[in-house]
């Protein structure tokens, strides 16, 4: 994923659908050749320099701070899953593919709450809705993920993949929804993940 496209796009996206009427800040003079908000306007309602502006919409500006990145969305109008999202892609910009995926262990407490679960189905979800833990239970209604290869014990796989999984859910359809939506989250909060853009 080109995370600097990603920001680019995002953020000329949320620029676009704001006039400088709506913001209460002066039109630049000259021939509009964007819809929206010019990136001197939104540098100017978020007090940041054009420049800077530039070069954050760019994906160049890597270390950018929290307080710039809270001026810029809520100069956009940024609601809290867009305010998360810009947080997610400059982040990725700075962070490496390994800090990204660093392992996911299960803590010896919570395999201990596992076990005393015995009268819910349980189990522990990662990144990717990887299937890091389970109960007994969770193993007899959903399968024996502890028999699955590591790449299968994953509720996405186990749910567009697994032949029984249509029988397993009264409203596949939603459940289906639903999955794909946090797979996407996902995305968002883990974007360096290379299994997660598509390497399955």
């Amino acid at each position: 994923m080109d995370f600097r496209t990603e920001l680019a796009a995002f953020l000329r996206s949320r620029r676009a659908r704001l006039r400088p009427e709506d913001v209460g800040v002066r039109p630049f003079s000259g021939r509009r050749r964007v819809p929206g908000l010019r990136r001197e306007e939104l540098a100017e309602l978020a007090g940041v320099s054009v420049d800077y502006y530039i070069r954050l919409e760019q994906g160049r500006s890597q270390n950018v701070s929290d307080s710039v990145l809270d001026a810029v969305a809520g100069a956009l109008r940024l609601d809290a899953a867009e305010r998360a999202h810009l947080g997610h892609l400059t982040r990725a910009l700075r962070d490496s593919p390994a800090q990204a995926l660093a392992p996911q262990p299960v803590r010896a407490g919570i395999q201990v709450l596992l076990g005393a679960l015995d009268e819910v189905p349980a189990y522990v979800l990662g990144r990717r809705l990887d299937i890091l833990a389970s109960n007994r239970l969770a193993r007899v209604l959903f399968g024996d993920f502890d028999a699955l290869p590591a790449e299968r014990r994953n509720v996405a796989w186990l749910h567009f993949l697994d032949p029984g999984a249509r029988e397993r859910y009264p409203d596949w359809e939603q459940t289906a929804r639903d999955t794909v939506a946090a797979l996407r989250m996902d995305l968002g909060r883990y974007p360096c993940d290379d299994r997660l853009c598509g390497s399955w």
